[in-house]
């Protein structure tokens, strides 16, 4: 598979670019790429151009950018993940194999029983590096849209959004909104396949799970808590497993 990278700017066939310093470096020491190699470029704007390296240093590439290329590889879902953050590594699988699985969009939050909290310093240190994870998980995967990633909010804050959009009556009016919990009887194979482009709002807890009171507040905001099984799943893999179940029965798989 030709290497592909993210590049933010404007590209058009005939330009030469020359790749950020970071990008450089790992196509030089990493990959070990030279001059004349083939490699793929994508903005996150859809689709996607191929190039070839015309300098190459470990600081500084320069690529051709020789033909643009209308492919998507997005999911036919409209899913978003509401994840109460977790110790690092285990959010960084969270959010790089969850934009593998095809998410639109990932909204951090914290919970009642959340382990990591952040300072408002520390959080915008951690989107920063999301942002990253998101980017290379895009990268690898072949996806040419970058899914959101939305600022850290207190769960209460994000059900104080939820209330206000759909006292406006917007468009998460119309979205499937599932809570993953342990006391749950319905499953995912329960419901109807959802109409083109409705929103799949994911709700998923922290490592102690929800309190009482936020699974309330959820089925107020118009939640449907439903279950993975019989067995209880560790915050790192319930959101994975409850994407890719969605994915199976609605989506792309």
């Amino acid at each position: 598979m030709t290497a592909r990278f993210y590049y933010p700017d404007r590209m058009i066939p005939g330009q030469i670019v020359t790749l950020p310093t970071s990008t450089s470096h790992h196509v030089t020491c990493v990959l070990r790429l030279k001059q004349g190699d083939k490699i793929t470029l994508f903005n996150g704007e859809g689709g996607e151009f191929s190039g070839i390296i015309k300098c190459t240093d470990k600081s500084r590439n320069t690529v051709m950018i020789s033909q643009f290329h209308e492919i998507e590889r997005e999911s036919p879902l409209s899913i978003s993940l509401v994840q109460a953050v977790s110790s690092n590594e285990k959010m960084d699988w969270i959010i790089q194999k969850s934009v593998e699985l095809g998410v639109n969009s990932i909204q951090p939050v914290t919970a009642n029983r959340s382990v990591v909290r952040l300072s408002k310093e520390r959080a915008n240190k951690r989107l920063l590096h999301w942002q990253q994870v998101i980017i290379a998980a895009c990268e690898q995967c072949g996806r040419n849209r970058i899914p959101k990633l939305l600022p850290l909010l207190t769960l209460s804050d994000w059900f104080s959004q939820q209330f206000e959009d759909k006292q406006k009556n917007i468009e998460n009016r119309h979205a499937h909104n599932f809570l993953l919990s342990v006391t749950a009887n319905e499953r995912l194979s329960g419901f109807p396949l959802p109409m083109t482009e409705t929103p799949l709002i994911l709700l998923v807890g922290p490592e102690g799970g929800f309190t009482i009171e936020e699974e309330k507040t959820a089925y107020a905001a118009g939640f449907v808590s439903i279950c993975l099984g019989q067995r209880i799943l560790r915050t790192e893999s319930a959101a994975l497993a409850a994407i890719a179940a969605m994915q199976t029965l609605w989506g792309d798989y």
